[in-house]
């Protein structure tokens, strides 16, 4: 940290202190922020970038592609400046100001990493994907059986009612597919699949008995919900949508704990680190360093819910140190900062499908369909990998002409209506092992403009990764060739770790302190009073979609800890 004493800002400590304190607002902080709140905790929460209020501060939400000056794409300088952000699917002109630019918060790649942020209240909640998939005990016991790192301390039962209590406040939409590995959960009626969709899944089960192509859970409303507008189906999502219409933190979390009068809400705040009490032998607040004046300051409070996201929240525990943690909190272990995963995405296949020449889908629906696991599962037996895999599908149409820059007229308004043939891609979503070698550690050098460390991040796709990525590209091919489409194709990838935007693992949970970071109730280990619910305290990675088990995390811990403060244990 840089010298700032000459700066604090020195008050009375009581006017800077609460009941709870969270580090973060995004997907898993918002949801700490409302449950603490809800539970009748004064809470602060603490964000490191701007204000963004839910339609307010969504200025592109409702402007058409021909109302940007680069109809909605990145110019060469913003590519030349951020090539790491503008690797992004979601980063267009128009939502070009909810993404961290790469110069202005650096960090140090040892292999090729993708690290992809949003520096706002509401983080990157605002441009997730939105895809929530339970997992189930397959995966909770995989590490176990298999001998893999550390036994998960927690199992599916455990989080089911968990799963069960933030779906209903989310908004999923989704199916009872009655499939064990994606358990069911509390669904809105389906969005639904295109002709070509339901070819394909008509397809797998007439060929296959355990593969099943079914309507994504996804955090889109299909229907008004607790003061939410429903889906327009416009997939302009990642710009923000004025209807509430996606789970975000600024549309539902936030605004729930604002309601009770016990949320004060900080932004520009850059936490530093966790204080820790050699006394009581609990963490008494955080050090805080504001974004725009350096100005240092400390707040205090009874617990304390650390959500930054994954590397960032590894980054603040081991910039945490004392003389009880030398190494960073809760590192007794010496696991903090490693095991980081993310999933592999680089396996893609699409094809071309005859007929259906009279149908067209209708709107833009902001989601896909999932081929759920099944590989390693049930009578399937790999040998060249462990784990499994699932598949995002998309069966839709594109335009059916290349237009060309001499048509004008009535062949231009043809060629703008005339639909290609119908393609279906299938996008593999594979589950990364939690490796001991794969980890991020601090720079002893050098340091951001807030005195803060640069992360360094070391970690890569291994054999496992790329056996099973082979299996990925060859089964894709063989479901489509025997859905008899036409020329089948991988679309190559090459993604860097990172770029899924999966990170997880770094300060994982588990049943000892010898061999992890967390308890089974998301708990510091050695400092019990702070709590780590995002990314970071994932045992492993499965291969769905991880937010929802954040989110089910989350609210979780949050009950456990309010129960243990009113019992005094904490």
């Amino acid at each position: 940290m840089k010298n700032n004493s000459a700066n604090i800002n020195v008050k009375g400590k009581d006017q800077h202190t609460y009941d709870a304190i969270v580090i973060g607002s995004g997907i898993s902080g918002g949801w700490a922020a409302k449950e603490l709140c809800e539970k009748g905790l004064k809470t602060l929460v603490l964000e490191r970038g701007r204000k963004v209020e839910h339609i307010k501060d969504y200025p592109t939400a409702t402007k058409h592609v021909w109302e940007f000056e680069h109809r909605n794409q990145l110019t060469r300088e913003e590519i030349e400046e951020n090539p790491i952000a503008s690797k992004c699917y979601a980063f267009k002109e128009s939502t070009k100001h909810f993404f961290v630019k790469d110069k202005e918060h650096p960090y140090e790649q040892k292999k090729p990493f993708d690290w992809i942020r949003g520096y706002q209240v509401g983080g990157k909640s605002l441009m997730w994907a939105r895809w929530v998939q339970r997992w189930s005990d397959l995966d909770f016991e995989a590490n176990a059986k298999e001998g893999i790192a550390v036994d998960w301390p927690i199992r599916y039962k455990d989080l089911a009612p968990w799963y069960s209590y933030v779906e209903k406040f989310a908004g999923i939409s989704g199916n009872k597919d009655g499939l064990p590995q994606i358990p069911d959960g509390e669904f809105l009626p389906p969005m639904q699949m295109s002709c070509a969709e339901e070819y394909f899944r008509d397809s797998l089960k007439s060929k296959y008995s355990d593969r099943h192509l079914v309507i994504s859970r996804t955090a889109n409303l299909t229907k008004s919900h607790m003061g939410r507008g429903q889906c327009q189906h416009r997939d302009l999502c990642f710009r923000g949508c004025p209807f509430g219409g996606y789970f975000s933190s600024n549309s539902s979390t936030l605004p729930a704990a604002e309601k009770t009068g016990n949320l004060t809400l900080r932004p520009f705040s850059v936490v530093h680190s966790i204080i820790y009490d050699e006394q009581t032998q609990k963490a008494k607040g955080v050090r805080v360093i504001d974004t725009n004046t350096k100005e240092a300051t400390e707040f205090y409070a009874k617990i304390i819910f650390l959500n930054a996201a994954t590397l960032n929240s590894t980054l603040v525990l081991m910039n945490s140190t004392s003389s009880r943690f030398p190494n960073g909190m809760g590192n007794d272990s010496g696991e903090l900062g490693h095991n980081l995963m993310d999933h592999n995405y680089n396996a893609r296949v699409k094809g071309k499908l005859d007929g259906f020449e009279d149908k067209a889908t209708f709107g833009k629906r902001p989601t896909g369909t999932y081929l759920p696991r099944f590989r390693n599962f049930g009578d399937d037996k790999q040998t060249d990998f462990l784990r499994g895999y699932a598949y995002s599908v998309d069966g839709s149409r594109g335009p059916g002409s290349e237009l060309s820059e001499t048509v004008i007229g009535q062949a231009l308004k043809n060629d703008l209506t005339n639909l290609g043939p119908w393609e279906i891609q299938l996008s593999g979503m594979g589950e990364c092992l939690p490796y001991h070698d794969n980890k991020v550690t601090l720079s002893t050098t050098k340091k951001d403009e807030w005195g803060m460390p640069l992360l360094q991040i070391d970690a890569e796709f291994k054999t496992n990764e790329l056996q099973m990525q082979k299996d990925m590209v060859n089964s894709a091919m063989d479901m489509l060739e025997k859905a008899k489409l036409k020329d089948i194709e991988e679309v190559p990838m090459d993604r860097n770790f990172g770029l899924n935007i999966h990170e997880m693992g770094t300060a994982r949970m588990g049943k000892n302190p010898k061999t992890s970071v967390l308890n089974a109730h998301n708990q510091v280990w050695g400092a019990e009073n702070v709590f780590v619910t995002d990314g970071s305290c994932m045992a492993s990675s499965a291969c769905q979609n991880p937010s929802l088990t954040y989110m089910a995390l989350t609210a979780r811990a949050a009950d456990y800890a309010v129960k243990e403060l009113k019992k005094r244990n904490l």
